[in-house]
């Protein structure tokens, strides 16, 4: 932008003096003027020698002389006039000079604004696609599509389920939760549906999952009692009320679920330690009705999946960050972790998003955070694991934004993927 707006005003600068110098400049004397003066004078010296000639030879006397030559003196300085003054520009030159300076630029640039590309000039616009060759506009505008559809479709339960879930990816909360009560009123009694409504309900609830958010689990683990994500949940909401026993209950059957190294594993263990080492600190039989203050590790309740879903549609593996790219990111930074096909449309298939003071961290992406309908892992043979770091915590890619990813792989193939966020968005 700002070599454009230098070349414009070099444009305008010289617009202006083409324009200008022809009003403003003196004008000179003309040539005629000149030559009518030197003609004056030459004609007065053959004049006067004539008179010289004749006085000597003694056809006029001296006072016929003296008439004769004050005569012609006084006759060509009549015809050649007095010295001129040159002409100064008058004053309504001036002004019309002065309005088309400033007249000019306004009119240029209004010109612009009008039939021009102003938003072209801004780098946001202009801003590299987002992940995979797509906006989050784009993104947007295809869950908009899909809820325009499910408005016309509304007793599609797995669409009101990618919908609901497609919010929480864009942080669209409030619109989730309305998705999700239209998805649950359809499916009552699918476990991972309703854990997901609860999940996202105590956030909304100043992450709290006291109430309804509770009552929600609770229905999850009556209709299966093995849920993951619920039990998770269900050791959360009752170490938050101060059922440490009853939090560490929920927590070991998750974890008898889950092979360990993993993130969701990892997040178990911390938790669990800290509910035990509170439970044999407490001293008395009242010690457990007292409410405790949540784990520092709270563990991390696993991926959504979809009814369907099969293992081979699922991709796991690690984030970490160059040591030489570590001072240039805070903690605040929003971290994006994302798959995309490898070919074909650029549409991201499933993303998470994480904050950079987490990193190095665990991640995996499957089919239940598909973006829209039929773009999910498992339809694709090769996708790319893509991670950015953003510092604004938007999706779009800002230059300086610090990028990596994986080498194409197949979502069926199995093995833990390691990316190093190593290069720096140009």
């Amino acid at each position: 932008m700002t070599l454009f707006a230098i070349a414009c005003a070099l444009l305008l600068a010289i617009t202006l003096l083409a324009l200008l110098r022809p009003l403003l400049r003196r004008a000179a004397p003309p040539a005629s003027a000149a030559d009518e003066g030197r003609s004056a004078l030459a004609l007065l010296r053959e004049q006067l020698a004539e008179l010289d000639a004749e006085r000597a030879a003694g056809t006029l006397s001296d006072e016929q002389h003296a008439l004769a030559r004050s005569d012609l003196e006084h006759r060509v300085l009549e015809e050649a006039g007095g010295p001129r003054a040159l002409p100064q520009p008058p004053h309504r030159t001036v002004a019309a000079a002065l309005v088309i300076a400033l007249a000019l630029p306004v009119l240029a640039v209004g010109l612009y604004a009008r039939l021009g590309n102003p938003a072209a000039l801004d780098p946001q616009a202009r801003a590299a696609p987002d992940i995979g060759g797509v906006t989050v506009a784009d993104v947007e505008a295809m869950v908009d599509k899909l809820a325009q559809r499910m408005e016309a479709q509304p007793d599609d339960p797995d669409g009101w389920a990618i919908l609901a879930r497609s919010y929480v990816a864009l942080q669209r909360l409030p619109d989730a939760l309305r998705a999700f009560v239209r998805a649950v009123a359809l499916r009552p009694d699918d476990a991972q549906l309703l854990a997901d409504y609860a999940d996202v309900l105590g956030a909304q609830n100043n992450q709290s999952l006291a109430g309804e958010p509770t009552r929600l689990i609770e229905r999850a683990l009556k209709a299966d009692p093995g849920n993951l994500k619920a039990l998770a949940l269900a050791g959360s909401a009752a170490y938050e009320r101060g059922d440490t026993r009853v939090a560490i209950g929920y927590w070991q059957r998750a974890r008898e679920q889950v092979p360990g190294g993993s993130e969701f594993a990892t997040g178990l263990d911390a938790s669990l330690a800290e509910a035990k080492s509170r439970l044999g600190a407490s001293a008395g039989p009242t010690a457990a009705a007292a409410v405790p203050t949540p784990p520092t590790t709270p563990p991390t309740p696993p991926p959504t999946t979809a009814p369907g879903d099969t293992a081979g549609a699922t991709l796991r593996g690690r984030v970490s960050l160059s040591p030489a790219l570590a001072a240039q990111v805070q903690p605040g930074d929003t971290v994006f972790v994302f798959a995309r096909p490898a070919e074909g449309p650029r549409m991201p298939l499933a993303i998470v998003r994480r904050s950079a003071s987490e990193l190095p961290f665990e991640f995996t992406l499957d089919d239940s955070m598909a973006m829209a309908p039929g773009m999910q892992l498992s339809r694709f043979p090769q996708v790319v694991v893509v991670a950015r770091v953003s510092r604004s915590g938007q999706a779009t890619p800002q230059t300086g934004d610090l990028t990596g990813q994986s080498a194409v792989l197949a979502p069926a193939g199995g093995g833990a993927i390691t990316i190093t966020i190593d290069q720096r968005q140009p």
